[in-house]
């Protein structure tokens, strides 16, 4: 085998093991965005139950008494941008933060990155935000990560500090489409909750109603988070698996192209033997 043959060779040989490795990346994404997107059903039940126990504490307060969100004292915005934490997810963070840092340029607001990769991105615009966490990277983690979150977020709810808090995320969508989600997680909207009583009967409470109005928030903004977090996880690698999508089909161009310059040099290489072993003879 000649030098160039044996080059081309190599080439071809560590074009398909690449193939089988991108092929499995795609797998993997694939089966985690569904896994997430499985997984959302049982958040979202989560959340519709306290949805309907604080509409039924609502409905034993007495008639008229109203229920306001907890004030705060900043007119900022804390923006929560929620990137991915591994590679090879194409335009995924850029398309988040494209969102993100213009909100947060705002006065008196601040950002938090949640994500490494997104930290990255935000670093290569010059971007340092004022807190970062890595991003869960499977499914069983997305609930104490919604803990850390949350603890981070209301420590930054301190005088002065910015009164309202912004998630910014992905979200799957049929095919390649995709979402760039912007949603409100506090200050807490009682309103979005129609007070009502069970059988017409005011609900067994152990606690105050305004405490355990403001226990049950907590929750709330809890499964408002996972949720979130859940969302961004399954858009995050349906980006990779679209990503891992458009390398394999320019791999197998490159194969293909690899495979036909094999064959012609291969067959220069058996013509200038038979030309050889001919020249021989004579």
């Amino acid at each position: 085998m000649s030098g160039q043959l044996a080059e081309v060779a190599a080439r071809l040989d560590s074009t398909r093991q690449l193939g089988s490795v991108i092929s499995a990346m795609r797998a993997i994404a694939a089966s985690r965005s569904q896994q997430a997107r499985r997984e959302l059903e049982a958040i979202r039940l989560y959340a519709a139950t306290i949805g309907q126990a604080i509409g039924q504490v609502l409905g034993s307060l007495p008639s008229g008494q109203p229920v306001a969100a907890p004030a705060t004292t900043g007119d900022g915005v804390l923006v929560v941008a929620l990137c991915a934490e591994q590679g090879f997810a194409g335009s995924f963070n850029e398309r988040v933060l494209d969102v993100a840092l213009p909100l947060a340029d705002k006065a008196n607001s601040r950002l938090f990155i949640v994500g490494d990769r997104g930290l990255m991105v935000a670093g290569n615009r010059g971007r340092t935000p004022d807190w970062s966490v890595p991003m869960a990277a499977h499914t069983d983690e997305v609930s104490a990560l919604a803990d850390r979150i949350s603890g981070a977020v209301y420590a930054a709810l301190a005088p002065r500090g910015p009164g309202r808090v912004l998630l910014v995320h992905g979200s799957p969508g049929e095919g390649e489409d995709q979402a760039i989600v912007r949603r409100w997680l506090l200050p807490f909207d009682f309103g979005r909750f129609p007070a009502h009583l069970a059988d017409g009967q005011a609900p067994l409470m152990n606690l105050p109603p305004m405490a355990l109005l403001e226990q049950l928030a907590v929750e709330y903004v809890h499964a408002d988070l996972c949720e979130a977090l859940m969302l961004s996880y399954a858009a995050e690698n349906q980006a990779r698996m679209q990503a891992m999508i458009a390398a394999h089909g320019n791999l197998e161009r490159t194969e293909a192209s690899l495979t036909l310059q094999f064959q012609r040099v291969r067959q220069e290489d058996i013509t200038d033997e038979i030309l050889e072993l001919s020249a021989a003879r004579t």
